[in-house]
């Protein structure tokens, strides 16, 4: 019975598919997981494997209606689902982004995340050396190049938060400070207590140096008197 075949055929080769997928997302989602990432090993092979079946699925839907007519009622475009699929991944790499203090974490799994839905795209419709391709630069680009930017000197960013009692103003005393470590202003605030008449700065500083930080701390709490709170953030 050619029917029975075709569809054992097409069965057979929906499942290879789903285990290259599950294979692909694994490699990256192992990197994750070795890394401690919220979406790890176990989210990155349920993304490719789930966008992988979506594919066989669109790509089911148009062999199965594709004999009719241009000017039917009915229009079926394999395309759709991978659209959407595109659009609604974002959802999920957004829950793996987090915001702590003045750092954002989580830029790099939703990434991952986004070029594994592509990777179980590519494999449902049956592209597997671009999906192949892919799924090697995105494994070199997580476990090599975070080893490369190591040797790269790329500027941080932090706020010195400093109490002053008193009502004389220091904030030129302490730019004097910033630029003699190499530290460039971005942005500023203050507020005076008149209560307890203090002032505090907020002082958002560029730097390259982190061993910097401790040393205008020290010359800042020699320099200038009655600093009554000093930190970073």
């Amino acid at each position: 019975m050619p029917w029975l075949l075709s569809i054992v055929g097409s069965f057979d080769n929906s499942i290879v598919k789903l285990l290259i997928a599950s294979i692909l997302g694994g490699i990256i989602g192992w990197e994750r997981e070795r890394r401690g990432r919220p979406a790890g090993l176990r989210t990155h092979i349920l993304v490719c494997v789930g966008v992988t079946l979506m594919m066989v699925v669109s790509e089911h839907i148009f062999e199965k209606y594709k004999t009719f007519a241009d000017n039917s009622i009915l229009r079926v475009d394999p395309a759709r689902i991978a659209a959407q699929v595109v659009a609604g991944i974002g959802f999920l790499g957004a829950g793996t982004i987090m915001r702590f203090k003045a750092t954002v974490r989580g830029l790099t799994t939703a990434a991952s995340l986004w070029v594994v839905a592509g990777i179980g795209l590519a494999v449902g419709s049956s592209c597997y050396v671009p999906a192949l391709l892919t799924t090697f630069l995105a494994f070199f680009a997580l476990f090599f190049l975070p080893l490369l930017e190591r040797e790269i000197k790329r500027d941080a960013y932090s706020t010195l938060k400093v109490c002053i009692s008193g009502s004389e103003s220091n904030f030129t005393s302490i730019m004097e400070i910033l630029k003699r470590h190499s530290m460039v202003l971005q942005h500023y605030e203050f507020e005076r207590d008149l209560a307890k008449n203090e002032v505090q700065y907020n002082i958002n500083v560029r730097y390259k140096d982190e061993s910097l930080v401790s040393k205008v701390c020290d010359e800042l709490t020699r320099s200038i008197k009655d600093v009554s709170k000093l930190g970073w953030e």
